[in-house]
């Protein structure tokens, strides 16, 4: 092949790769027509982006959309929630629009939040601020009143001018979903607000999955022989309240390490003085807490510690305390 010939293929080639692309990059359809919702969810990459264009009629070619984004440096700018696309857009207006802020946000709860933390993540989330944010903030704390431990931890997709009691009646509905998929027979005879005030427990107190289904036949075991339970999660939980009641509502942290004199608080929620459960949840436990609460490992383990990322569990007060020893006071 002759230099000449090698030149002519070359341009012919790029031409015909031009061509492509710009065909590509034009609307799929001259007619605007009705709009649709396009949802980006988190850590979708842009070959899969592109993919959900194409299958949803809005884009010519998920591959032209790929090269477009990469060469010109804009899928580090697309953001997730739900946009509303039209087939009569350019693949460059897709991409400015899906670049842009969208109608619904993604906003993810945490397992084991108490609600102030949770309307915290939302305001956040929200990108709310000022008298807007406190007003959010007051108005979701009113409605959830009552409901700690039923605002379910999720990945949720909500406007961005949502109101604060929709959102708490979302967690709600969300959370009666969730416990459906538990069976209602629980163990011995306890009902269902007992067995979330377990879960709750059990969130903050369990480090691992595995640990749950234990630590939560532990909690029974404790219940059954009509000891304290000595949950230190519990005493946390009360000890931010009271701050808060003298603080007007605000505390920095919600669950710090506990000090000297905190056991001594005079709280239902201090489980070190008070028999049996605390009167409602501490936090909102998530499905694998429930789950455990609900179906409990049964053993002979009476008491467990935390230490050095493990966890250990003993039958007597004397094993327990040789761990605290070995594991704790080294």
């Amino acid at each position: 092949m002759t230099l000449a010939t090698l030149v002519a293929f070359l341009i012919l080639t790029l031409g015909i790769f031009l061509y492509w692309f710009c065909l590509g990059i034009q609307p799929v359809s001259k007619n605007s027509g009705d709009s649709i919702s396009f949802v980006i969810e988190k850590g979708k990459s842009a070959s899969q982006i592109g993919e959900s264009l194409y299958k949803k009629g809005l884009i010519k070619s998920p591959l032209v959309f790929k090269l477009y984004v990469q060469f010109f440096n804009k899928s580090k700018g697309i953001q997730t929630g739900k946009f509303e696309l039209s087939p009569s857009y350019s693949l460059v207006k897709i991409v400015e629009v899906i670049s842009s802020a969208p109608q619904e946000v993604w906003v993810t709860i945490p397992e084991g939040l108490r609600r102030e933390e949770v309307v915290d993540r939302y305001i956040k989330g929200l990108d709310k601020g000022g008298k807007e944010a406190t007003l959010f903030r007051e108005n979701f704390l009113k409605e959830s009143e009552g409901l700690e431990g039923y605002l379910f931890p999720d990945t949720y997709l909500i406007p961005k001018d949502i109101q604060a009691s929709k959102v708490v009646l979302m967690m709600k509905n969300n959370f009666d979903k969730k416990i459906s998929e538990i069976k209602s027979n629980y163990p011995f005879g306890y009902s269902l607000k007992e067995v979330v005030i377990l879960a709750s427990l059990i969130e903050r107190e369990a480090k691992t999955d595995e640990e749950r289904p234990v630590i939560a036949g532990i909690l029974y075991n404790r219940l059954e022989k009509k000891w304290p339970l000595q949950v230190d999660a519990a005493v946390q939980y009360a000890v931010a309240s009271l701050k808060m009641k003298n603080q007007g509502n605000q505390v920095d942290k919600y669950w710090e390490t506990l000090r000297e004199g905190d056991l001594d608080i005079d709280s239902p929620y201090n489980t070190y003085k008070y028999q049996g459960l605390p009167p409602g949840p501490i936090s909102n436990p998530g499905l694998k807490s429930l789950k455990a609460a609900a179906n409990p490992l049964m053993s002979d383990y009476f008491f467990y510690i935390h230490a050095d990322g493990k966890v250990y569990y003993a039958r007597t007060f004397e094993e327990h305390n040789s761990n605290i020893r070995k594991y704790l006071r080294k």
